[in-house]
């Protein structure tokens, strides 16, 4: 898994099929269409800058980031758009924050709370859950061919200005605060490091062990609604 944001790491894995792929650009295109209101220039807009790179990263087509681009600034017909963060509890108690997009908020909120029911989950009171989160800059640096070098890695991050440093399966996340993520990007791709994704994430502070079978069902059905974007949670990886 890419860090506790487990719909990255479904959307990875699931982009070679079609009908995946097409759901996968569907999302990116409506985060790039909320990033865009705050200004269509990503060079000004960060939060612009991250949602063109992630969508870049499943292989979304130029013309079709530039529409979301588009409406998102008004220049075209666009939905409705609005964000909502959903907090919840997981089967074995684990918590979640699920983050979201969607053209009507009550009909997603229907939605995502029978996903949860059918997975021994349930909806949380706002801020019941939150607290147990921390907001971070996250970046992750692939290495599942184990070719990075972990100690040098976290010796060029500390020097960057990250605050921690975890080594995953698969991956290496540099966490840092979140007005210092561009800049903490930039200094480690300026040290030669290849960054597979930077996002602004929230982060468990404290991880616990739970049926990683049962959560990934659960992170599996979440990740299939349209509207849902990200599921963070303190499972244990």
């Amino acid at each position: 898994m890419s860090g506790h944001s487990h719909a990255k790491t479904v959307l990875r894995t699931k982009t070679a099929e079609d009908a995946k792929r097409s759901r996968a650009f569907s999302k990116m295109a409506r985060l790039i269409s909320v990033a865009a209101r705050k200004g269509g220039a990503p060079e000004t807009n960060s939060k612009l800058r991250m949602a063109i790179e992630q969508a870049k990263q499943v292989n979304m087509p130029k013309d079709t980031i530039e529409r979301a681009v588009k409406k998102g600034t008004g220049e075209l017909a666009g939905e409705n758009l609005e964000e909502f963060v959903f907090e919840a509890l997981g089967p074995g108690g684990i918590a979640l924050i699920i983050e979201g997009i969607t053209d009507n908020k009550n009909r997603s909120l229907g939605e995502v709370k029978q996903i949860l029911n059918q997975y021994n989950g349930k909806l949380a009171g706002e801020g019941s859950i939150k607290w147990m989160f921390e907001r971070k800059g996250c970046i992750t640096v692939n290495n599942e061919q184990k070719t990075v070098n972990k100690e040098k890695i976290e010796l060029q991050a500390i020097e960057a200005g990250a605050e921690d440093i975890k080594e995953r399966q698969d991956f290496i996340e540099i966490y840092t605060k979140p007005e210092e993520l561009d800049l903490v990007k930039k200094n480690l791709e300026d040290k030669g490091i290849k960054i597979e994704a930077a996002s602004l994430d929230w982060v468990p502070k404290e991880e616990i062990e739970a049926n990683k079978e049962s959560a990934e069902k659960l992170f599996e059905a979440l990740d299939d609604n349209d509207a849902v974007q990200n599921i963070y949670s303190n499972i244990k990886i």
